[in-house]
């Protein structure tokens, strides 16, 4: 019987689609202090700053393509003879875009989130303050994004994914971001094999059993075909 696997994926895995991580030089978040873009302090001091900041990464997000490394977890989730799950902390929607299904948790640029009364609603292509919640019709819309200071989504079913898991893989994480950070150990001590696929060595590496390094599009390929084969 085919194990159960979950993947972890992060900003790394969709840099190679140009969609880059907030420690990249010169991509979006370079011009902007984290704490004024992806905090809900940033967001009640400025919250038309805030807007326009995820109305770009919506425009990059819904421009982007996914790259050989979303493709190939597509076709595990696809072909496997068990159950794949995608965690990911990224808000693109490459994976869907792959053909894959993902559990994201950190929200989706996709999605707006009234603040009041907590309704999620298609996102409109450009949010600006006073974003009137179709539910409620507060004018408390916000993007769908978990900021910095707030809780994860789906914690209690990832949780659950991670003790019944037979294999874990980390994807493009920098390891620096709790409570993902945390997950190579809890599936470890599960009884789960742990493997880290990574442009370079993070925080967490050691913690790993397996490591490959490469740009996603090539060492995430490889080790799908190596599992299907």
């Amino acid at each position: 019987m085919a194990g159960k696997i979950v993947v972890l994926t992060g900003a790394g895995i969709s840099a190679e689609s140009g969609l880059g991580t907030f420690r990249d030089e010169g991509g979006l978040w370079a011009k902007h202090r984290i704490e004024d873009v992806a905090t809900p302090e940033g967001f009640a001091r400025d919250p038309a700053l805030v807007h326009r900041f995820y109305n770009a990464r919506r425009i990059q997000a819904a421009e982007a393509l996914p790259n050989a490394a979303h493709e190939a977890l597509a076709r595990l989730q696809r072909d496997w003879p068990g159950e794949v799950v995608i965690v990911t902390q990224n808000v693109d929607g490459l994976h869907e875009k792959a053909g894959a299904t993902a559990i994201h948790m950190h929200g989706e640029l996709s999605s707006a989130l009234c603040y009041r009364c907590g309704h999620r609603w298609p996102s409109p292509p450009e949010m600006a303050p006073g974003e009137p919640c179709p539910a409620c019709h507060a004018r408390a819309g916000r993007p769908d994004i978990v900021w910095f200071g707030e809780m994860p989504y789906h914690m209690d079913e990832i949780a659950d994914h991670l003790q019944t898991c037979d294999l874990f893989a980390s994807i493009g994480t920098s390891g620096q971001v709790y409570p993902a950070a945390g997950f190579v150990q809890e599936a470890a001590y599960a009884g789960a094999r742990t493997i880290e696929l990574n442009l370079a060595d993070s925080e967490i590496s050691r913690a790993f059993e397996d490591h490959r390094v490469g740009p996603a599009s090539r060492v995430v390929p490889q080790w799908v075909a190596e599992l299907l084969a």
